[in-house]
């Protein structure tokens, strides 16, 4: 009889792996918090030029964005239009991506020990159960 995924691994270490996996990664992606500085006067991009700093909020974005917008309704095969709006939207998103910060809740030592080995000694168990252990010279 063939075990999990047709390898004489075990089925009970397939299932055993499966649900501590999935137990620890839900513990550990329940323990982040996550929050965002993005507003429309936030700075979304910062550079230095001619010895001062300088910052592009996404409200500058905004600008780009309505005037390509503007000359699509115009005249929609301008390509002038089509690269201002697809440039503002793809920088828009990238700022709101760059924007986003993650932090870990506040948890003791024993919490974050026994969320990574439910986590990686789940996955260990998952991995080894899809091995084929009859043909593995170090499971002898």
């Amino acid at each position: 009889m063939n075990g999990a995924g047709g390898t004489s691994g075990g089925v009970g270490s397939f299932f055993l792996g499966l649900v501590m996996m999935c137990g620890g990664f839900y513990l550990l992606l329940n323990s982040i918090s996550v929050t965002s500085s993005f507003g429309m006067g936030s700075r979304l991009y910062g550079f230095s030029a001619f010895g001062g700093q300088y910052a592009v909020t996404s409200g500058m974005i905004m600008f780009p964005f309505m005037i390509g917008i503007g000359i699509i309704f115009y005249n929609s095969r301008n390509p002038i239009g089509w690269i201002l709006s697809i440039g503002a939207i793809t920088g828009l998103i990238f700022g709101v991506i760059a924007s986003i910060r993650f932090s870990f809740t506040h948890m003791s030592a024993f919490d974050l020990i026994t969320i990574l080995v439910l986590a990686i000694g789940g996955l260990g168990l998952f991995l080894r159960s899809l091995r084929n252990l009859s043909s593995d010279p170090v499971s002898h």
